[in-house]
This record gives structure tokens, C-alpha cells and sequence, in this order.
């Protein structure tokens, strides 16, 4: 089974001074601004990493409560935060590192049951997957 999903980005002028916008094909976000001083000067509104961050938390939890199914655990809750780190990097900028911070309330759970499913949804949630993923390009000029 293979399940498509899109985004689009369009960015307007120089780097320092353009403004982009950023949309989803389920419109939970659309044509959202981002720039230049969101991304890199701590200005409020989003940012990529940002959006990564939210799809890894997200994409975290879902698989945190398919590993506790398995084990006929259901959360009350679990809430995930993720924190992603850009730092520059030999003359340029690199996400190296994503941190993320889970609570959860499960009746039931061991403690022991509880970190092997958290290891386990962390190395096999499609986002964190996707950070060592092939990634391919179709670029042409208008």
C-alpha cells in the first residue's frame, strides 16, 4: 500500500528579504507565511524545522500507541513534543538532532513494557525513518 500526501512552499525575492508561504493538500495549513527572520532570528510564525517538529511528534505518538496495542495497552493520553535543533554546520546550517519529550497515561503499563514501546516507536515512526530517508528531485527552470 502506498498513501500520497503533498505540500507546497513558494518563496518570493532574496533570502533575507522574500517571504514564502506554506500550504497542505488537506489544508491544515494554508498559504501559512514563513521568512527569513521566523526562521533564523526567533520571529514569531513557523518555520521548516518548526513543521518538522510537529509531524515527528505527531507521527511519534501514533506509532507509541500501535506498539502499546500490541501489547493490549491503551493510553489515556500521550503527549509529545518535539524539539528540533539547526545549527550551522561547516559554513552552512543542518537539523542535527531532534528531541523528543513524551508523557504518557496508560493503565496498566509497567514501567519496563512502557520504555521498550517508547524506544521502539522512536526507531520505527515513518518521520524518524524519513530523517535518513533517499530523497529524490525533479527541478526545471520556468
Amino acid at each position: 500500500m502506498s498513501i500520497t500526501n503533498t505540500a507546497s512552499a513558494q518563496w518570493k525575492g532574496s533570502l533575507k528579504q522574500g517571504k514564502g508561504v506554506v500550504s497542505t493538500n488537506s489544508d491544515a495549513l494554508s498559504d501559512v507565511p514563513y521568512d527569513f527572520k521566523q526562521r533564523f532570528e526567533g520571529q514569531a510564525g513557523t518555520n521548516p524545522e518548526e513543521l518538522i517538529g510537529a509531524a515527528h511528534a505527531s507521527c511519534y505518538s501514533m506509532a507509541l500507541s500501535m506498539i502499546l496495542g500490541e501489547s493490549d495497552l491503551e493510553a489515556d493520553s500521550i503527549d509529545t513534543s518535539a524539539e528540533v535543533t539547526l545549527d550551522e554546520v561547516d559554513g552552512g546550517f543542518a537539523v542535527t538532532k531532534v528531541h523528543l519529550t513524551t508523557r504518557a497515561s496508560i493503565p496498566g503499563a509497567d514501567e519496563s513494557v512502557f520504555q521498550e514501546a517508547a524506544e521502539k516507536a522512536k526507531a520505527g515512526c515513518p518521520i524518524s525513518k524519513l530523517l535518513n530517508a533517499e530523497i529524490s528531485l525533479d527541478a526545471k527552470l520556468a
